[in-house]
């Protein structure tokens, strides 16, 4: 057989595997939320390798008022994934030895009761390991919480007399910790946290229709956000939600793309350094850690799967972060090794989504696209 017929079919070959997977793709879709249509919210899900491609699709109702379809270019907000973008501001800040991550945060705010927390750094924060606890009384008062912006919502925690656990001793979500977060980024940068990231993160990257919240949702091209009660799809974003105002802990809004965009500027360092990058997808293990059945397993706020991990069946290193606010949903998983980035953007909540997550994960191995 000749070189060029070798080359031809295995070239076939090769886009025979992927279509097949991204038939397999559209199963996926269809068996874990069989009622994304055109007349209702959906959403946008990209699967890529290096630079290309290998599987994109948009689909349902970005406004239901207007009937404006979600196309790759609509822009989501992205939940908690915004974290992530929160983590690098401080990295880049601690980089450019603005501040360091093992400061105390009494540094940065007047608690009333500064002995209590005397142990909780920067780092703490980052991780979810800080202890402090979620003093909002969100249940009581949500119409306050409807516009409260990052002050508003970190002001309680101020106000604390304990802590949930010691600094470091165990992981527990904080929300108020990423709201507190942007406030050092205030203090340090001199200026409005979310010009800080746009000029920081976003133009580096090329996010160009990433946008932030400061108050309200950015107005033109977005989603809105759903949920379904009883078959009828009612709005549940700003305005409706309480402490979706509160941009720190999940204020991010990219398309699908931009969130490409910002993987790539990741893994070629284009905001922040080989070593910070390293730093922030890298286990944080605190020497007092008391809880020996749940090991740790988060970074400087990234989730994190060591390829020797007895649960990791991939072989490969996978960091992930998920979001959910108000109606949307959205997942974001990164295999840097492989140049694999699988995210998803979501108006509606989504049935049994760490199933899809896992499920693409499979689809994507089964396709040798982790070889």
């Amino acid at each position: 057989m000749s070189i060029y017929k070798w080359l031809f079919l295995l070239g076939f070959s090769c886009i025979l595997t992927i279509n097949l997977q991204a038939q397999s793709l559209d199963k996926l879709i269809a068996k874990y939320e069989q009622t994304f249509a055109a007349d209702k919210p959906g959403g946008s899900v990209l699967i890529q390798k290096g630079k290309k491609i290998i599987w994109q699709k948009s689909f349902g109702l970005a406004n239901m008022d207007t009937n404006e379809k979600v196309t790759k270019n609509t822009i989501f907000n992205t939940g908690s994934i915004s974290k992530t973008v929160v983590a690098y501001g401080i990295l880049i800040l601690a980089e450019r030895q603005k501040l360091s991550l093992d400061d105390p945060i009494n540094q940065y705010f007047d608690f009333k009761n500064p002995s209590i927390t005397e142990g909780i750094t920067i780092r703490h924060l980052l991780s979810h390991t800080s202890g402090l606890p979620d003093a909002r009384n969100v249940r009581n008062n949500p119409d306050f919480y409807l516009t409260a912006k990052d002050q508003a919502n970190f002001d309680p925690i101020l106000q604390i007399n304990r802590l949930n656990f010691p600094a470091g001793a165990r992981f527990q979500y904080s929300n108020p910790a990423f709201n507190g977060l942007v406030l050092i980024i205030e203090k340090v940068a001199q200026q409005p946290w979310q010009q800080f990231i746009h000029e920081q993160i976003f133009q580096p990257a090329g996010m160009s229709r990433s946008k932030i919240t400061n108050g309200p949702n950015p107005q033109t091209g977005v989603a809105h956000a759903y949920i379904n009660n009883s078959g009828k799809y009612t709005e549940r974003d700003y305005g409706e939600e309480p402490t979706f105002a509160a941009a720190g802990n999940g204020g991010v809004w990219c398309t699908i793309g931009d969130l490409a965009k910002y993987e790539h500027a990741i893994q070629n360092h284009l905001f922040a350094s080989a070593k910070t990058i390293q730093k922030s997808r890298s286990i944080f293990h605190p020497t007092n850690w008391e809880d020996a059945k749940n090991p740790p397993t988060i970074g400087l706020s990234w989730f994190i799967q060591e390829k020797e991990h007895p649960s990791n069946s991939y072989g490969v290193n996978i960091y992930s972060h998920t979001g959910s606010q108000g109606g949307f949903r959205a997942f974001y998983i990164s295999i840097p090794e492989k140049e694999i980035l699988y995210v998803a953007l979501f108006n509606r909540p989504v049935a049994n989504m760490n199933d899809l997550m896992k499920e693409g994960l499979k689809m994507i191995q089964a396709g040798n696209w982790l070889d």
